[in-house]
């Protein structure tokens, strides 16, 4: 038997005991760490060795709805759900190392990425260059691209003194 691992859906609605009791008893994995680019047909091609599969479900940026690192795969019976995670969790797909775990279930709308710009959370936080998961960690990029500077407080009441000398001077009250 595989174990249960120790993370839990902090969005999943219901008990901590009905959250573990579906995880004991589901046939649905979650496969994360995948690359932006794997397709469908290759979790199916990969995952359908272990036994039949129900669907796949591909993680979605709820923004741009494109594939953001990972997925919902189905099976019809637990054993096969438990081959997938004895013989694939930690292996190789598009030269990432993907991780698989138990999921309590499909519900819709949990194919979209959770993370403020769309995609995954983790993707926002991360500081390295990824290819495979779209570069940079989003907020990494925003915040190079804003590039937002340091004021100390003299300089904050210098420039709130010249914006109110331009105020002044624009509505001809000088």
């Amino acid at each position: 038997m595989i174990e249960v691992s120790a993370y839990r859906d902090n969005q999943f609605k219901g008990t901590r005991r009905e959250q573990d009791r579906l995880l004991h008893t589901t046939s649905t994995l979650y496969i994360g760490n995948l690359s932006f680019y794997t397709t469908e047909e290759q979790i199916t091609e990969l995952f359908g060795k272990c036994g039949d599969l129900k669907r796949v479900v591909m993680g979605l940026d709820k923004v741009k709805r494109t594939p953001c690192g990972f997925c919902f795969v189905e099976y019809y019976t637990r054993d096969s759900a438990a081959n997938a995670m004895r013989w694939i969790n930690g292996t190789r797909l598009d030269d990432r190392i993907i991780r698989s775990d138990w999921d309590c279930g499909f519900i819709e709308g949990r194919q979209y990425g959770r993370g403020k710009t769309g995609g995954q959370v983790r993707d926002e936080y991360r500081t390295d260059y990824d290819p495979g998961r779209g570069g940079y960690g989003k907020r990494n990029e925003d915040a190079s691209n804003r590039k937002r500077k340091m004021m100390r407080d003299s300089e904050k009441y210098e420039r709130s003194e010249e914006n109110s000398k331009r105020r002044r001077r624009n509505s001809g009250s000088d």
